[in-house]
């Protein structure tokens, strides 16, 4: 656990000498350290942004400030969140080789870490598609905040390097490794859809996952949040990613599980993605949703072993074989798709 400055000092270079009535931290990002601050003239979240991830703090900064921008001045119908300057008008606090900021807390709002019902699961992909539509109407120039990010043939490698090793945990992992290398074909049309510049560059938002759609009271989605990850992509990533996060019925660290997929919540999402999207995208996005799906998990599967096999490297774990139970979780969830979608 990494030490870092105390978050009062922090708020203070955001709001001055406001009286802080508590400062909470909130434990479900895998990246970032994140904090509800409550002071006397209302809530905000502080987050340290993890720079040995974001490289570049500013780029993730002016990204969103641009989508801000975009999404204000068009007909979207929901909310966008501010981000909050400091007392010296900088989007940044940087100290010690950290990099703070602040935004808005939107009142009143809730997050799911899951789908509690496919209607949920289809009011915040309906939101998000939405989102695409809007910031995807006109060219808007996003600076890079992570590289090589849905490069996956450098996944594989990644994984490759790291079977190398002759470690304890290539024994432990045996069979998930088996599994990874007997479907090592499975990402080869995407590579190809690729190399053909036939997936179309699109502003995508690159981590989709449900928690990051604030709803209302009443369960409907207000806002899409956590905007550091959007980059140039194929859209197909992120409605990969929304199936992967979505239909999966276990915690997604529970190893244990089988039959963990959802096939109404995959329906359901599908239906969601495509409420404002089914005309923008081309026959060849239409015709690999599916792929995509089964693509994604199969890649998100590989980083969990990949770091596993490395020891740790990238996600925060609690255990020691935590890595190893995400990646079977997702192997599980791999299976019960590709089952679903060879009926």
């Amino acid at each position: 656990h990494r030490r870092f400055m105390a978050p009062k000092i922090i708020v203070e270079q955001f709001l001055g000498s406001v009286e802080i009535l508590s400062i909470t931290p909130i434990e479900n990002g895998l990246i970032n350290h994140t904090f509800l601050v409550e002071t006397e003239s209302g809530k905000f979240i502080l987050q340290q942004i993890n720079t040995l991830i974001f490289k570049n703090p500013n780029a993730i900064q002016n990204n969103h400030l641009k989508i801000n921008y975009v999404l204000e001045q068009s007909e979207y119908s929901r909310k966008t969140v501010k981000l909050i300057p400091t007392l010296s008008q900088d989007l940044l606090f940087e100290k010690n080789n950290e990099a703070w900021r602040m935004l808005e807390y939107l009142e009143d709002s809730v997050t799911f870490l899951k789908p509690s019902s496919t209607e949920i699961a289809f009011e915040a992909t309906k939101c998000l598609s939405e989102f695409y539509k809007i910031i995807n109407q006109e060219q808007i120039i996003l600076e890079e905040t992570l590289s090589d990010f849905i490069n996956f043939e450098k996944r594989v490698i990644d994984f490759k390097t790291a079977l190398i090793q002759e470690t304890e945990r290539k024994k432990t992992a045996e069979n998930e490794i088996n599994f990874i290398l007997e479907h090592l074909s499975l990402p080869n049309r995407w590579v190809e859809l690729e190399q053909q510049d036939l997936l179309p560059l699109r502003v995508i938002h690159a981590d989709p996952k449900i928690s990051n759609i604030l709803f209302d009271k009443d369960n409907k989605a207000i806002a899409v949040i956590d905007l550091d990850t959007l980059m140039q992509g194929t859209i197909l990533y992120d409605f990969g990613e929304m199936v992967r996060s979505y239909t999966n019925l276990a915690n997604e660290d529970d190893g244990s599980a089988e039959d963990n997929f959802n096939s109404t919540t995959y329906e359901s999402i599908k239906e969601g993605f495509l409420f404002y999207l089914k005309h923008m995208l081309t026959p060849v996005e239409l015709a690999n949703l599916d792929y995509a799906g089964q693509l994604v998990t199969y890649i998100q599967a590989i980083r969990f072993l990949t770091d596993y096999l490395k020891n740790d490297v990238y996600y925060s774990t609690k255990y020691e074989h935590h890595n190893l139970d995400r990646t079977k979780n997702q192997i599980n969830l791999l299976k019960g798709l590709q089952i679903f979608l060879q009926h």
